[in-house]
């Protein structure tokens, strides 16, 4: 159901599901223990997540909960947020590289990743309401804070789907690409996250993330402060300024 291969200090997850990559509790669980795995792996620095076939994936497999009781339906709720929140806290730099149609779930999945990379074929949407349900796997909240109040009331509640040339307009996506080179460019990107101290990477993702949950600008501004003191007495630190001065890559240590 999802595939992982390590090469080096990326990961590359594919999901893995036919025909549209929707998914089950099963693969929810398993999408959530494989970042737990990812993040206790120091050498693994940047995340690549993408999907197998014409699809990132479809979401929710409907014909699964179509006919399911209340506590299996919640049950399913608290997997979509449980996997899509390790996702979004995930220690390494995480980017979603859109090879096909990213819907409900399937675009929740994108949105809980650090950067969105889109085919320029690609059509993405959030159209639960429009089978009487809603987004739960993160998407009212997280889509708000990308493309702002409107373009998401847009999207969810009026069941409007956009391309990527509108996504990159928006800001729900960093970069439309042209089909087919959506893995290639991520695979790139996640190099260049790769090559920075992953400690200081960590910390800053971290501290990007505070407004998202609404921590007053002053408090987050302090925290800023004591992780940049933190890091000045870590080894990365003394290894960034000698390579710099020394003209060669860092040898980082995650310390």
């Amino acid at each position: 159901m999802i595939d992982c291969i390590v090469d080096g200090h990326t990961a590359l997850v594919t999901l893995k599901r036919p025909p549209v990559n929707a998914f089950n509790i099963e693969s929810l669980a398993a999408l959530e223990a494989l970042i737990g795995r990812l993040n206790a792996n120091a050498d693994v620095r940047a995340v690549v997540i993408t999907g197998e076939g014409k699809f990132f994936s479809a979401g929710a497999d409907l014909k699964e909960i179509a006919n399911s009781d209340p506590n299996h339906l919640r049950l399913v709720a608290q997997h979509f947020g449980r996997a899509f929140e390790a996702l979004q806290n995930a220690r390494p730099v995480v980017i979603a590289a859109i090879n096909g149609y990213a819907l409900g779930g399937g675009l929740e999945c994108a949105l809980s990743c650090d950067i969105r990379i889109a085919e320029a074929h690609v059509q993405m949407a959030l159209p639960e309401n429009a089978v009487g349900l809603l987004p739960a796997g993160c998407g009212t909240q997280t889509l708000p804070a990308l493309v702002g109040e409107g373009w998401a009331k847009r999207m969810i509640l009026c069941n409007e789907r956009v391309d990527a040339e509108t996504a990159l307009r928006i800001g729900l996506v960093e970069e439309s690409v042209p089909t087919g080179t959506s893995l290639e460019t991520a695979i790139a990107l996640a190099q260049r996250a790769s090559s920075v101290s992953p400690t200081a990477a960590a910390a800053s993702k971290k501290l990007i993330q505070l407004a998202r949950k609404g921590v007053p600008r002053k408090a987050a501004l302090a925290v800023e402060r004591e992780q940049f003191l933190r890091l000045f007495d870590g080894e990365d630190q003394k290894e960034g300024v000698a390579a710099f001065l020394e003209n060669r890559s860092p040898r980082w240590r995650g310390l």
